[in-house]
């Protein structure tokens, strides 16, 4: 980089409430980067920088525990990139309810957007780029633990949760709080070249090649909006999941037709009632990978299947991982 080349300036939305780790994970990734860089060129002048953008004149700005973080700068100034950091929430509902008290910061977000600076969000974040109108139209990613909240608030925007990182025309939204971070190396080897972004991988342990949040995915945990007609027929599935079902006898526990229930749980779930079984199945699949010792064709058996080897591809294309390597990175081990 010569001289009087302007760095690489990274934005970092003051958020109050924000989690410390989207905004500071990033600072200490590019400034990481920037060293690699001049223990390399030692003449090289910086090579990124980060800065707190505030939308309301703040000099500071309060995280999730209380720290306050600063200096909080004018937006004005000239920015290569603004990312939405994530913030504390108690459950999905939550994170929806509190977007109502970031007017503001939606505002500056529009603002910016109009202004061609390109906007990224982490983890909740993208629940506030999402709330300004941002992402209509757009595909995009969040926490997996957001998905019903999110689809049910935002029809207009394609979600895809098993995505890590997803890009749409100059908006990127990532998982939680450690995904933000394979993101960045990959903005590294973009806008740098890919052997710096792989020795900051190195130098701070970050897998550079994850790609998906499936592994991670807990459907048990995933919150969803309450329906009587849904819980009725999760109740049914959790406990049939072990033989085989059929559209027509779920239809026929909850008291509705088929057409019927097939609309619910597309509104709902985003999935036909066939992949909502394969879900659950797979969670199930799962929770015994994790703590038993049964055999796969044992574990087969409990979640409805009598074909190993079709559950087998069924777990992958979930999970992206085989149910060998599953059991291998999520089981429980005795300390």
């Amino acid at each position: 980089m010569s001289p009087t080349e302007r760095p690489f300036t990274l934005g970092l939305l003051a958020l109050d409430g924000a989690l410390a780790s989207s905004l500071t994970g990033p600072m200490d990734m590019l400034r990481i980067a920037s060293k690699l860089v001049q223990l390399r060129q030692p003449a090289a002048p910086p090579r990124f920088t980060t800065v707190l953008v505030g939308a309301r004149g703040e000099a500071t700005m309060t995280d999730a525990g209380g720290l306050q973080l600063g200096p909080v700068r004018s937006p004005d100034q000239a920015l290569d990139l603004l990312l939405v950091p994530g913030y504390m929430h108690s459950s999905a509902r939550d994170a929806a309810d509190r977007l109502a008290g970031y007017g503001p910061e939606q505002e500056l977000l529009r603002a910016l957007s109009l202004r061609g600076v390109p906007l990224a969000a982490n983890c909740c974040g993208s629940l506030l780029l999402a709330e300004a109108g941002l992402l209509d139209g757009r595909r995009a990613t969040t926490s997996w633990w957001l998905d019903g909240v999110f689809r049910t608030r935002y029809p207009r925007v394609s979600l895809d949760v098993q995505q890590m990182v997803v890009e749409d025309d100059g908006i990127t939204t990532t998982g939680a709080s450690t995904a933000v971070m394979t993101w960045l190396l990959q903005l590294l080897a973009r806008i740098a070249d890919p052997a710096l972004a792989q020795h900051a991988a190195r130098m701070m342990l970050i897998d550079p090649d994850r790609q998906s949040q499936a592994p991670y995915i807990s459907h048990a945990l995933a919150e969803r909006p309450r329906h009587s007609l849904l819980e009725k027929a999760d109740g049914f599935l959790q406990r049939e999941l072990h033989r085989e079902l059929s559209i027509a006898e779920l239809a026929a526990h909850c008291g509705t037709s088929e057409r019927s229930l097939l609309r619910h749980f597309r509104q709902h779930h985003g999935a036909t009632p066939l992949a909502h079984l394969q879900h659950l199945r797979v969670e199930r699949a799962k929770a015994l990978l994790e703590t038993t010792l049964l055999s796969f064709d044992e574990i087969v058996e409990r979640c409805g299947y009598s074909d190993a080897s079709s559950f087998r591809k069924l777990f992958k294309r979930a999970t992206s991982l085989t149910p060998a390597d599953y059991r291998e990175r999520f089981r429980l081990r005795a300390h």
